[in-house]
């Protein structure tokens, strides 16, 4: 099939799934573009989650023209609050996973629109350096991932998987940045920017949500 669609003399996108069983990550980039690195993602907060963790895994195997892929969207579908669709949105963006849309275009919400509208998460996840970003740091439900872009930015979610709001705190050792680096960092759901920020940084995080950033050094 690769070779048939590479004679055919169109760019085609080749997604290949046979559920991450034979580990395609390891020989699928030759294949095709993408590969299913998990099994079927059902509507629900375990199961979204546990399609993250699972496709963390293989992070370091992706790059430009061969993507992990933890199956599509579910943004949008009624199963999970918007909280949670905003952090699967925001984690499948920051992997570089394939953004599909698993919704009824013809009826999604504002809410829903707003999520898979956001021009600036869309942008990390379309980075031209092409790295996927993984899990870096954990305690407990409280996580943070986070992955490099191009011009020296980084990319940063504090991730709350937990039951009540806590504090995330993204160290600068931790992501990539020297410790005296002094960055502007966006919010990229709250849209506001802050000017110069230091060493790390820090944020409350709902129940289920996550804040995310792009860091630019200054």
């Amino acid at each position: 099939m690769t070779k048939a669609l590479q004679n055919s003399g169109r760019p085609i996108f080749y997604s290949l799934c046979e559920w991450g069983q034979d580990d395609p990550a390891t020989w699928a980039n030759g294949v095709g573009n993408s590969w299913r690195t998990t099994g079927d993602i059902s509507d629900n907060w375990n199961s979204m989650t546990s399609r993250a963790d699972e496709n963390d895994k293989w992070a370091a195997y992706a790059k430009p023209g061969g993507w992990n892929d933890p199956d599509m969207l579910e943004v949008g579908n009624g199963g999970m609050t918007t909280e949670e669709y905003r952090s699967h949105f925001s984690i499948w963006a920051l992997a570089k996973a394939p953004l599909l849309v698993g919704c009824d275009v013809r009826s999604m919400s504002k809410e829903t629109y707003a999520i898979l509208g956001n021009k600036e998460v869309i942008a990390v996840n379309q980075d031209s350096l092409g790295v996927q970003g993984k899990k870096v740091n954990k305690n407990g439900d409280l996580e943070v991932w986070a992955g490099p872009l191009a011009h020296n930015k980084v990319a940063v979610i504090l991730w709350n998987r937990g039951s009540s709001t806590a504090q995330i705190t993204a160290y600068w050792s931790n992501i990539g940045l020297n410790s005296t680096t002094v960055v502007k960092a966006r919010d990229l759901w709250g849209r506001k920017t802050r000017r110069s920020v230091k060493g790390q940084i820090s944020a409350n995080v709902g129940s289920h949500a996550c804040k995310m950033y792009v860091l630019t050094p200054r």
